[in-house]
């Protein structure tokens, strides 16, 4: 099911908060009970054969932290447990996504011909496999107290709010949510507010930017120079707003039921370096590899350059994969450890001289990079790369170029502005107002979201079928 879905937003999301609010009112575990089974009924909505995987994750990792409690003063024991608990998560990662594409090529290496069957990819299988491994980790590390209850571990990695797409939502985070969570109508209200903001990303600017993108990409010809480039920056603007508003919206549904997830994204496209990029780009996965790998590697605290190295490498090399099994996602996420090695051996992220030229120089990579990211193969990842430089022989304008910019103008400049950090600055000094004016300020708000939300609604509606990019992770 998705949030930008007629059947999300009109009958399941309503009648959640009806029996959340209503009739589970009084009783916390009955509230948690049930959410528990709208997110499985939620996961379960068009392929409820797969909502069985997440159940099996639920209860072995539920179990595996029991264990790790129960030998908590046997170390060598709990350590044990702790490296089977991981495996057994990986290996279930790796059937049901990497198998296929590991038989493929070593088929090619070895010209032999191993058959597998196609195996189906569980939606969001990454997002929920590394919050069950956070969970048994948090609990081995003591940084989370174990839940005895299986239904509690079931609703931290089943919650619908984040459970497909993300934000990856670390145990020590909520642990103690699951059970003191507090509701009000503040937090409700806000929940609203960044949901319809997140819906309006989704709905109005990716889906439209999509056309752009889409048209492009999928072209059997070398496009003109314009049109390769235009089509590269509408997808860095689309997988922008279709993620960052998914983010949005399981950060808002989760504020309405009384958790508070952390954030996802921070303005990325403002970064002056590659490095304040990942900062700020889809912060809880570069969270979750800085605290379960690339730290208990050694980080950046090492004697030896060749050391940090491979720990950056190990981190990225698992950053591309853990996206899709395709060279592309591979090779896309190299290009990103190569860039961080040479910043941080040279210093030149601290350097805080010429920030517009790095600006530029950060946005080149990471638009090239989301070539990579968007294309099938490497080899279609190569032939567009060769249309956004004149390699190929290409024009520099094409008929291409004029139809989109003249349809799709307004709604790039808007995607544009709207990527910078101009609503916070805004809203910070709004705040500021005396409170009558602010009371005027807030009702203008309330009118422009419920526009916007209407708006969203309308072209939902009238729109076709556009699966959130993420996910396919």
């Amino acid at each position: 099911m998705l949030f930008s879905s007629s059947v999300f937003i009109c009958i399941f999301f309503p009648l959640v908060l009806f029996f959340y609010y209503v009739v589970f009112k009084k009783n916390r575990s009955a509230q948690n009970v049930f959410l528990l089974l709208a997110s499985l009924f939620f996961y379960s909505w068009g392929e409820p054969k797969f909502v069985f995987i997440m159940i099996a994750s639920i209860l072995l990792n539920w179990l595996f932290a029991l264990l790790i409690e129960y030998f908590r003063k046997k170390q060598v024991f709990a350590k044990i447990i702790l490296t089977i608990s991981v495996v057994s998560n990986l290996i279930i990662l790796f059937i049901f996504k990497y198998l296929n594409f590991a038989v493929d090529n070593i088929n090619l290496f070895i010209k032999n011909d191993i058959v597998v069957d196609d195996i189906a990819l569980p939606i969001g299988i990454s997002f929920f496999t590394f919050q069950a491994m956070s969970y048994v980790v948090d609990v081995y590390r003591k940084a989370g107290e174990v839940q005895k209850n299986p239904l509690n571990v079931g609703l931290y990695i089943a919650f619908f709010p984040q459970l497909i797409a993300g934000p990856i939502v670390r145990y020590q985070t909520i642990a103690d949510q699951i059970k003191n969570r507090k509701e009000s109508v503040s937090v409700f209200a806000n929940g609203v507010q960044r949901f319809i903001v997140g819906f309006a990303k989704k709905i109005i600017l990716s889906d439209t930017l999509a056309l752009i993108a889409d048209s492009a990409f999928n072209s059997k010809e070398f496009n003109s120079i314009s049109f390769a480039w235009l089509g590269a920056i509408a997808y860095t603007l689309q997988i922008y707003f279709d993620f960052s508003g998914y983010s949005d919206m399981g950060i808002g549904l989760g504020k309405m039921f009384g958790f508070n997830f952390l954030e996802n994204f921070n303005y990325p496209y403002t970064s002056v370096s590659i490095t304040e990029f990942w900062r700020k780009w889809h912060i809880s996965l570069g969270s979750w590899f800085k605290d379960y790998v690339y730290f208990p590697l050694g980080g950046s605290r090492v004697d030896k350059t060749t050391r940090l190295v491979f720990n950056l490498f190990c981190v990225w090399f698992l950053t591309g994969i853990w996206h899709g099994a395709n060279w592309t996602f591979i090779l896309w996420g190299l290009m990103y450890f190569a860039l961080i090695v040479v910043e941080k051996i040279t210093g030149f992220n601290r350097s805080k001289k010429l920030r517009v030229v790095k600006y530029f120089y950060t946005m080149f990579f990471v638009v090239l990079g989301w070539v990579f990211f968007r294309s099938e193969k490497v080899t279609d990842a190569y032939r567009y790369i060769k249309s956004m430089f004149g390699l190929c022989g290409n024009n520099f304008l094409s008929n291409e170029t004029i139809l989109y910019l003249n349809n799709y103008l307004a709604v790039i400049i808007i995607a544009a502005i709207a990527a910078m950090p101009i609503a916070p600055i805004i809203k910070k000094r709004l705040n500021a107002l005396p409170q009558k004016q602010k009371a005027v300020a807030d009702c203008i708000e309330v009118l422009l979201l419920t526009i916007i939300f209407v708006a969203a609604l309308s072209y939902m509606i009238k729109g076709t079928y556009s699966p959130f990019i993420y996910f396919n992770f």
